[in-house]
């Protein structure tokens, strides 16, 4: 099984959020890395300011093995993105829960994700 951390809700496309305040960090989960392999390049098509809506692309991933779109788990303004991705996309591979992508000042809540048994179930399901 791989590791699924307690602190943060899921989406079935394979995103964590973690909420702090009325911010939210968005990665990729360990699940989502074991599929892609080795991370060779993360674009985040937003900037600091840009509104995103939930279920809505805001870059891509990409690997040795494929380019997968990222999806927002919750809808806000882009407060923040981790810059050192640019330089430095294999830090998904070293730890993807660290690794967060974005930060979205939300006014919603994440109860609409999927919590960590829910989460778990989903990946169990993946892997038969």
């Amino acid at each position: 099984m791989v590791k699924v951390v307690s602190d943060r809700k899921y989406t079935k496309d394979h995103e964590w959020a973690k909420a702090d305040g009325g911010k939210v960090e968005v990665g990729i989960t360990a699940y989502a890395v074991e599929q892609l392999g080795d991370i060779t390049l993360v674009n985040l098509d937003v900037k600091e300011g840009d509104t995103i809506e939930h279920g809505k692309a805001f870059g891509t991933i990409e690997s040795v093995k494929t380019l997968s779109d990222l999806f927002a788990p919750v809808s806000g303004k882009v407060v923040k993105i981790n810059k050192d991705l640019e330089s430095k996309p294999e830090l998904v591979n070293e730890d993807c829960y660290a690794a967060w992508m974005i930060q979205i000042e939300t006014t919603s809540t994440l109860d609409d994700l999927l919590d960590v048994a829910a989460y778990e179930k989903l990946v169990a399901s993946l892997d038969h």
